[in-house]
């Protein structure tokens, strides 16, 4: 359902990704691993239509990118790394605000569902601007998947969870990769070990490893990771 076919990302003559190709798809959480500046938040970018590539081909859902960007988009739900809030809105003002945008009959409905689902219940009568860092992810990943996209693309989206909130944002992301696809970028080895069927390593704008996990041991994986850090 994702096709990345030799994408290459130039900015000011400097290579941000390098001939990227892969493909992922329905029912796979994919693990988009390297270290900071290695071009995972680019290729999601690319991926998402906000940014074109330089060279190269993508398709979601078997919309292309240049050729029919708006298809792409209703396709995708996207958390992106710097999560985008209008902080003065209450987190149900918030979540029925981005449920309109995607035309759904049933608001309501799918706002508390969403707000039972990332674990927003005690927090949900709050400004999202008296949310902590942690729970404004939540919200992110609420309007992410309210609209039950085919795709998800989430850009680090455990950022900022403390523990307990960390295992419960794990078990939504493994749960919606059961009939979708999941992209999700980090550089922490543990997060891809514990949500991820496969994983794919970055550096310096080009893919260095894919591997299912259940190819590989976690050692491996770990050592492979290691390589392109050091």
């Amino acid at each position: 359902m994702i096709e990345v076919n030799n994408i290459t990302k130039i900015y000011d003559g400097q290579r941000a990704l390098d001939n990227v190709s892969f493909s992922i798809n329905e029912g796979e959480v994919v693990g988009l691993l390297g270290p900071n500046g290695a071009g995972k938040s680019t290729l999601m970018k690319i991926l998402t239509c906000y940014i074109p590539p330089t060279e190269g081909e993508a398709t979601v859902c078997g919309h292309s990118i240049y050729e029919d960007p708006l298809a792409v988009r209703r396709e995708i739900g996207y958390l992106p790394e710097h999560n985008p809030l209008y902080l003065d809105m209450y987190v149900r003002e918030f979540l029925d605000f981005s449920a309109g945008i995607y035309g759904l009959k049933n608001r309501h409905d799918k706002v508390e569902e969403m707000i039972e689902l990332v674990g927003l219940t005690p927090e949900s009568n709050k400004r999202i601007g008296q949310l902590s860092k942690g729970y404004r992810q939540r919200v992110g990943l609420a309007q992410a998947m309210i609209h039950d996209p085919k795709v998800l693309i989430l850009d680090e989206p455990t950022t900022g969870l403390d523990p307990n909130q960390l295992e419960e944002i794990r078990g939504v992301i493994k749960n919606a990769g059961k009939d979708k696809v999941v992209l999700l970028s980090t550089h922490i080895m543990q997060e891809v070990e514990a949500m991820c069927t496969r994983a794919i390593i970055i550096n310096h704008g080009r893919l260095v490893s894919d591997d299912h996990l259940k190819n590989i041991t976690s050692q491996q994986l770990t050592e492979k990771f290691h390589h392109v850090t050091m």
